[in-house]
């Protein structure tokens, strides 16, 4: 059977998925970091990784600083990337050790380009589960 024998009972479009929160639309961040495609990130990802847990706010850690984390090494891996989708290491302060240093994880995170609702490039920025 060819995709096109198929009638479509239902769709959720991009932007239905920013108005419920699913995605959350980053693009002026994304620009800033030279990202010229608009930009979301998943829900999963931001209360994941992006979200910094409160024990370790007085570490530096930030939404914002985070989320820049994730888009400089994004932009470095794409720089070099082969095609429209690209994972890469971004290393995360997830909380505290008994005696206060910093616990790291590195989480594998997943960027992809493809076609927004008109066919203009858009990105999406997740986990690997979150496809």
């Amino acid at each position: 059977m060819h995709p096109s024998d198929f009638t479509v009972i239902h769709s959720y479009t991009r932007s239905q998925a920013i108005e419920d929160g699913v995605l959350i639309d980053i693009t002026s961040t994304a620009q800033e970091s030279g990202i010229r495609y608009p930009t979301v990130i998943t829900d999963n990802l931001y209360r994941s990784y992006i979200d910094p847990p409160a024990n370790t706010v007085d570490l530096g850690q930030s939404a914002e600083g985070r989320l820049w984390d994730v888009l400089s090494v994004m932009r470095a891996y794409a720089s070099r990337a082969e095609g429209d989708r690209i994972t890469f290491p971004v290393d995360f302060v997830v909380g505290r050790t008994s005696t206060g240093a910093p616990v790291v994880k590195t989480a594998t995170i997943l960027a992809m380009v493809h076609p927004g609702a008109a066919g203009e490039p858009v990105v999406t920025i997740m986990l690997p589960g979150d496809e």
